[in-house]
């Protein structure tokens, strides 16, 4: 008899199936490899600024904490009020003379967080894996390409740093530092800010979202990727880190 895998399940978004074993035939991931030298670049336009409507600027709790001084660190209650994208050009910022090109923001968060909720108050059409799946594949449930989806995802994100576009968003869960890693190297190679936008929702809120989804996770998974779930830093390359929390959670 063959002898079956003993892998243990994949929690990771980017690199296979989530919350399945992955076959010890299938071919490695695609990975793009981004170079470190970038050719020099026309003058760059004024940084764009997000606007800060509906945001409390809170203390963060006692178990997270980023470091002082080192970058920009916001905490917004779900749900936020700002139903429009941020919008460019805010001559009241102090950090415009660094004039970066523009700013990639990267979602942080487990399923049910609420990150596409998110997304969809401000206006924002992101680059997700679902939405990638359903061009792809016609089927957002598709799971046998991750390293081919997410591969082109990064893609897809190039193609918009090369053509100057000033804001970005990447929605997916990126829960660890090397799953993040990536995604802020290649903006930075670019001249782009990196923001995160973290999603510090209790795991059981995130659990009976999940139930309620059409396409939910199992619990098990769920469990074991907020074990992987850590917190961004600014000595990871954000320049701004948004925390983002349920107003009652119970």
């Amino acid at each position: 008899m063959r002898r079956r895998s003993k892998r243990a399940p994949n929690i990771s978004e980017s690199t296979g199936k989530i919350g399945q074993q992955l076959p010890s035939n299938q071919p490695a991931p695609l990975v793009p490899s981004y170079p470190d030298d970038v050719p020099a670049a026309s003058p760059a336009p004024q940084q764009p600024s997000e606007k800060r409507h509906g945001t409390q600027a809170r203390k963060p709790r006692s178990d997270w904490s980023a470091p002082a001084a080192q970058g920009r660190l916001e905490v917004e209650t779900q749900p936020a009020d700002i139903p429009t994208a941020p919008a460019a050009g805010d001559e009241g910022d102090e950090r415009a003379q660094e004039a970066p090109k523009g700013v990639v923001v990267l979602a942080i968060g487990l399923p049910g967080s609420g990150k596409t909720t998110w997304f969809g108050r401000r206006g924002v059409s992101p680059l997700s894996s679902d939405l990638l799946r359903g061009i792809l594949f016609d089927d957002v449930e598709e799971q046998r390409y991750q390293g081919l989806v997410f591969s082109t995802l990064r893609s897809m994100l190039r193609a918009r740093l090369i053509a100057r576009m000033p804001w970005n968003y990447v929605d997916a869960t990126n829960l660890s530092v090397h799953e993040r890693r990536q995604w802020i190297k290649m903006a930075k190679s670019f001249g782009y800010e990196v923001h995160a936008v973290f999603f510090d929702v209790p795991l059981e809120v995130c659990l009976e979202r999940n139930r309620k989804r059409d396409r939910s996770v199992s619990e098990d998974v769920m469990r074991k990727m907020a074990e992987k779930l850590k917190p961004p830093a600014f000595e990871e390359g954000f320049a701004k880190i948004t925390v983002v929390r349920v107003k009652n959670p119970s």
